[in-house]
């Protein structure tokens, strides 16, 4: 049995393929698959998500979109030298870096680009399923790790970028996860067609520190009966993403998300505010930090104060790694739509579910169950769907989900009982395909352009794939 057959590849298509968050990614995922390092922070390689069908590390191919030039192999040496990278490991791995460069296709717009907004879109879905054919994958997943976007400014105004992207995934037939707090596939002319599409999606904006801790903190408060008068915050951050959101637009949409899961997990938003601060000198690194102003008992005013410095990328690379895992599998078992039960990895997530990181855990455990495959082992069913030896699945075919006997969303949500929040819709015996009919404006966002070695003299402008 050829090896093609028993283990089906999967891309990984990201966008902002070239940044620190994107290199990381790719870098990590060629260390443990040779193993060089554990799968730290990767829940997906826990036992709860043993048998659950998810495709391997080793069979991810990684290409994407960028209007940087910096080659990853360089971006690495870069992280590197700056301590987000292990010494060694990029060398180690320079040929998987190197493959994956070369799937990098030009992003946009661009200033002095004059293509349309559907010209844009068709663009970047051709590249994407040049991709997937040239590569025989079964599917691509796309992610985007691009730095944050300001809010859009209101009806009329050109599609931002991360939403030409989202509609380009929904084009080629990809499912699609926003990492970032940009608007991707939650603007209304996305929505529209994620919805037609009847492919599976997931975000938005990664939860990789300050408000993790407040997905944990809110709840305790609240169960506690403790009263929270005020929370304050303050980020202090370098890289593309802290010099992205010295825009006041961006910060702001950034810390949405921070405040809906206090407003989720309390019940109600307590005084204060967080502030962002650019702080060059900390390139990938960040300092986060919260006060917290609560009433004990008889009203005896008390004080909470925490500190989280971290890696960013780091932080966000293994998060990634599950969530592009995790929908590939969900494509796979035919969900769409919003992929709720995701949610313990996003600061606003889709759909609807909790927000304490305790039930959003047990959601994900419970979606995991609902992905096992029948007969508990995946490559034999992926083997038995195929057919013949040397017989090739075209990209987005759910080959498991005929014959091979892959449960069903409503018969597995019986298995997975009170533990799944949200409804994940199993679609019929063949996918619909996206709408191609999007008339699009002409009109389109730019994109800043960025240096590929770090300025240290002072703040630059953001990378697209540069986030924190």
């Amino acid at each position: 049995m050829s090896a093609s057959l028993s283990r089906p590849r999967v891309g990984v298509w990201l966008i902002g393929a070239r940044g620190s968050v994107a290199t990381t990614v790719v870098t990590g995922c060629a260390a443990i698959t040779a193993g060089l390092h554990p799968p730290t922070g990767m829940v997906t390689e826990t036992p709860a998500f043993t048998g659950s069908g998810l495709p391997a590390l080793s069979d991810l191919v990684f290409g994407g979109h960028d209007t940087l030039d910096c080659p990853l192999p360089k971006r690495a040496e870069t992280l590197t030298a700056g301590g987000v990278l292990p010494p060694g490991v990029a060398t180690a791995v320079a040929a998987e870096l190197a493959a994956a460069d070369r799937e990098i296709r030009p992003g946009g717009p661009t200033p002095g680009d004059t293509r349309s907004e559907a010209e844009l879109i068709t663009a970047f879905a051709d590249d994407i399923r040049d991709f997937a054919q040239r590569h025989e994958l079964e599917r691509t997943v796309v992610v985007n790790v691009a730095s944050t976007e300001p809010a859009p400014a209101g009806p009329g105004t050109p599609l931002p970028a991360s939403t030409l992207y989202a509609l380009a995934a929904l084009r080629a037939g990809c499912s699609y996860v926003n990492f970032t707090p940009s608007e991707g596939m939650h603007h209304p002319v996305a929505a529209v067609e994620a919805e037609r599409s009847g492919l599976p999606y997931a975000g938005r904006d990664g939860k990789t520190g300050q408000t993790l801790l407040r997905a944990v903190l809110g709840p305790m408060f609240a169960q506690r009966a403790l009263n929270v008068r005020a929370w304050s915050g303050t980020n202090l951050l370098g890289g593309g993403d802290g010099a992205a959101l010295a825009d006041p637009a961006a910060a702001a949409a950034k810390n949405a998300g921070k405040e809906r899961v206090l407003a989720d997990t309390l019940g109600t938003v307590p005084e204060g505010e967080v502030h962002i601060d650019d702080v060059p000198a900390l390139g990938d690194w960040k300092t986060a930090w919260d006060h917290i102003a609560f009433d004990g008992f008889l009203g005896t005013r008390m004080i909470l104060q925490t500190i989280w410095q971290g890696c960013d990328s780091a932080l966000a690379a293994p998060l990634v790694l599950d969530l592009a895992r995790l929908t590939a599998r969900a494509h796979e078992a035919g969900l769409t739509g919003p992929l709720s039960e995701l949610g313990f990895y996003f600061k606003d997530p889709v759909g609807e579910g909790p927000a304490s990181l305790g039930e959003q855990y047990e959601g994900l455990v419970g979606l995991g169950v609902r992905l096992r495959p029948v007969g508990g082992d995946p490559d034999a069913l992926r083997a038995a769907a195929a057919g013949e030896c040397g017989g090739h699945r075209e990209p987005g075919e759910k080959a498991a989900a005929q014959g091979a006997g892959l449960l069903g969303g409503a018969q597995e949500t019986a298995a997975v009982g009170a533990a799944t929040w949200g409804e994940a819709h199993v679609g019929g015996a063949g996918r619909r395909e996206p709408n191609e009919e999007y008339v699009a404006q002409d009109a389109g966002p730019r994109e800043p352009n960025e240096e590929c070695a770090a300025q240290d003299a002072g703040p630059r402008e953001p990378a697209v794939g540069e986030r924190s």
